[in-house]
């Protein structure tokens, strides 16, 4: 079945193979997804690994901002369906953990049977806000600290990372982030992800001081600069997220598809902008369910 689980494809081995990527260091590009659709087509595009974007899960599932509303069994929910349908090595938002270190420490043992590769858990006060949001506020360090040691302790496999993100650089300055990384780092966490550097200067600077793999973020209306995916490997970040590339663009084509069909009364203007019938099906493997059914018919 084109983008399932073959045999001998575990989440253990997409855990180890992501944990090969991260430690390439070569800025591996990773989409997010908030959905089934949406990790096939990255999958399809060739990426090598994907991320549940909690953000994305807000928008798409709930239709509201990025402002703490998805609970745990809703990001459940997501990954396992993304893992029913593809084979790439998921890193997944927990935003806060849902709750303190305790929550935290149940939230690591449910996603990481779901099938996650990796978790990334931030420092934000609750309810938390989208990174390149205004008027957020960060957890005592050593809060945070207890987050980062339950998450360790709560997995059963060594191979899920589990990425620390401070969100401190907006509050308290680009080397109290930097701080607080280090802080994380020595709790345990595999990678860590300052978010939110407003320039280049500032993102070699993380790199340059922390010595773990790093993620840069990139938002497109954000705060930290585009750069191309060479400039990132050369400064030395090991991922780079586009959590929302892929819902940005679903959004902007929606309305210029829909609204041309409320304006026109059809979609004569506007049918190079559709995905043809053929390749909608090709992406949903509809072939392979036609086997089953062929193999499983009644006789």
């Amino acid at each position: 079945m084109a983008n399932s689980t073959p045999a001998g494809d575990r989440a253990s081995d997409r855990r180890r193979r992501l944990r090969a990527l991260v430690d390439e260091r070569r800025a591996l590009l990773v989409p997010g997804a908030a959905n089934a659709l949406t990790a096939r087509v990255i999958a399809d595009c060739g990426f090598e690994a994907l991320y549940v974007t909690g953000a994305g899960v807000a928008n798409t599932l709930l239709g509201v901002p990025d402002i703490g509303l998805v609970t745990l069994t809703e990001m459940v929910q997501t990954v396992e369906a993304i893992g029913e349908t593809c084979t790439l090595p998921m890193i997944v938002d927990i935003d806060t953990g849902f709750g303190n270190a305790i929550n935290t420490h149940r939230t690591v043992r449910v996603l990481e049977r779901a099938g996650a590769c990796g978790l990334q858990i931030e420092d934000q006060v609750f309810p938390k806000k989208c990174g390149h949001f205004d008027g957020k506020g960060v957890i005592p360090v050593g809060e945070m600290v207890s987050k980062v040691k339950a998450a360790v302790d709560a997995r059963d496999d060594q191979n899920l990372l589990i990425m620390a993100r401070t969100d401190a650089r907006a509050i308290e300055g680009i080397d109290a982030a930097i701080e607080r990384a280090q802080r994380y780092i020595e709790a345990g966490a595999d990678l860590t992800f300052v978010e939110a550097p407003v320039s280049e200067a500032e993102m070699r600077q993380v790199t340059a001081s922390l010595a773990v793999p790093q993620v840069a973020n990139l938002v497109v209306g954000g705060r930290t600069p585009l750069l191309p995916q060479p400039a990132l490997a050369e400064i030395g970040f090991s991922i780079v997220l586009y959590a929302n590339a892929p819902l940005q663009a679903a959004m902007r084509a929606m309305s210029e598809v829909l609204g041309a069909l409320k304006r026109d009364g059809g979609l004569d203007a506007v049918r190079d902008r559709l995905a043809d019938f053929g390749e909608r099906q090709r992406l949903v493997d509809k072939a392979t369910y036609d086997a089953l059914e062929k193999r499983y018919a009644v006789e």
